[in-house]
């Protein structure tokens, strides 16, 4: 696949939207189309589906994607046509990778494709956050103080590795606040879901930051077991959110891997 058909598909991770790769789009190659995700439930988008599952939402995602118009809260580099008959990559990062890979065990066959970005999956019964989260009390809690604007300046320096602009870190926060789906994803991204995904015959690659603390650079090898001998690429100066930091190097950095695993 040549640049001049590549086409990204970019799905959040929890709390947020397509808002989080709106920093790329004055990036992207004009040959390149890149399209970022929202999903009913996230980021103001109402969640209109009976949604009780991870699977639900892949099924979501691809009624979206061959839909005939932009759904709600999407945002595309060039003019939206229907992904069904078109091969394309599928970026997931968080549980957006979490989402990407339910969606690669029954649509493999659309991807030309897939590309994880610090997913979430493995571990869930060792990491400190997933078990904190399992109380649906803390989840409230958590929730709450996350969004806090009096906590704010905290979260700023532990997320960030340079400041947003005001009204984007407003919007950032906002998201979480507005997220239907930020508890339950606790119940349905489990031990035992992720024990249930079947190796996928697709390229991929994974992609990482060392300096990542959220998810860290570590669990990249629990991965591999799941993908077809994927391509390993590590950022010395990453951490959870490079889209927002460096959207200029995760632009390159992502261009460069769609390309290799297409070729």
């Amino acid at each position: 696949m040549s640049d001049s058909h590549l086409t990204i598909v970019a799905i959040h991770g929890n709390g947020g939207g397509s808002f989080r790769f709106s920093f790329l789009m004055e990036h992207i190659p004009k040959h390149v189309n890149f399209v970022a995700v929202t999903l009913p439930g996230f980021a103001g988008v109402p969640l209109n589906h009976s949604v009780s599952s991870v699977e639900d939402l892949a099924e979501i995602l691809h009624e979206e994607l061959c839909g005939s118009e932009l759904p709600e809260g999407w945002l595309s580099s060039q003019s939206w046509t229907s992904l069904e008959k078109r091969p394309f990559i599928l970026l997931g990062t968080g549980i957006g990778g979490s989402i990407a890979l339910q969606y690669a065990q029954k649509y493999a066959h659309y991807l030309a494709g897939l590309i994880l970005h610090a997913p979430v999956g493995t571990r869930l019964d060792t990491r400190w956050f997933p078990r904190l989260m399992s109380l649906p009390i803390n989840r409230k809690i958590g929730k709450m103080v996350f969004t806090s604007s009096l906590i704010r300046p905290f979260w700023r320096k532990v997320l960030f590795t340079k400041p947003l602009p005001k009204e984007e870190e407003t919007q950032f926060f906002d998201e979480y606040r507005q997220c239907q789906l930020f508890g339950e994803l606790f119940d349905w991204i489990t031990p035992e879901w992720f024990n249930t995904l079947k190796p996928v015959a697709i390229p991929a690659a994974l992609l990482w930051g060392e300096r990542e603390r959220v998810l860290t650079v570590d669990q990249l090898d629990d991965y591999k077991a799941l993908l077809l001998e994927p391509i390993i690429h590590t950022e010395p100066d990453w951490d959870h959110f490079p889209m927002l930091d460096t959207p200029k190097q995760f632009v390159e950095v992502l261009t460069s891997l769609s390309l290799k695993i297409s070729e």
